[in-house]
């Protein structure tokens, strides 16, 4: 189905190539990661993964259906003005799902009471160690924002349909701590959206379509 359909005719059916909320080990199923495009740079060794959480908001607009974004404050120690879903590490005894709500309130001040859980995307492995459930779920337009600036700058919408079109997703090479690193990226206006957020928005891409948008 097409990215630009109306909200009403995608929910269903992106709610089906979802997995379901089920309290799992997200190691036991298909990973995706930063080190896709360059598997020759992935450690199998280290410690374990930190389990963490990002909620993927989908917003039904009049203009089309649209994903909700922030940007990290500039005062964070990690990350510093990058593009990112909301989210953070899953505390003890939370659902992954759970995570994704509590973070969302506490980085935008979104009310559960305006999201709908959809199901879990592929868990994404970052360079940094952590292994994040993407949250996909909808949002009903009427909602208020409330960001903490102590960690996002801004929040903005950008549409769902130029995020899972194949080709905006741009592949970008830099050097970081002295290796070169290759990751997708999506410039959509002035907003560059890279690293684990693009990888994460790509990874949901194949999972819907397959390589093909239909």
């Amino acid at each position: 189905m097409s990215p630009a359909a109306p909200l009403g005719q995608l929910r269903e059916w992106i709610v089906q190539r979802l997995d379901p909320l089920e309290d799992r080990d997200p190691v036991d199923g298909v990973i995706q990661s930063d080190f896709d495009l360059r598997p020759d740079r992935l450690n199998h060794e280290g410690p374990p993964l930190t389990p963490a959480a990002v909620r993927v908001g989908l917003i039904g607009r009049e203009e089309g259906v649209s994903v909700l974004l922030t940007r990290r404050a500039d005062t964070l120690r990690r990350h510093t003005g990058q593009i990112a879903f909301p989210g953070g590490r899953r505390d003890p005894g939370e659902t992954i799902w759970e995570t994704a709500l509590r973070e969302t309130e506490e980085e935008v001040g979104l009310s559960r009471d305006f999201i709908t859980l959809g199901g879990l995307a592929t868990p994404y492995r970052t360079g940094t160690g952590y292994l994040v459930t993407p949250v996909v779920g909808f949002i009903e337009p009427g909602f208020q924002l409330s960001p903490n600036p102590d960690e996002v700058a801004d929040v903005f919408e950008t549409p769902f349909g130029f995020l899972m079109d194949p080709t905006n997703h741009e592949e970008h090479e830099r050097e970081f701590n002295g290796q070169r690193r290759r990751f997708y990226a999506m410039t959509h206006e002035e907003r560059f959206i890279w690293g684990a957020t693009a990888g994460m928005l790509r990874a949901l891409y194949d999972r819907l379509y397959g390589g093909a948008v239909a």
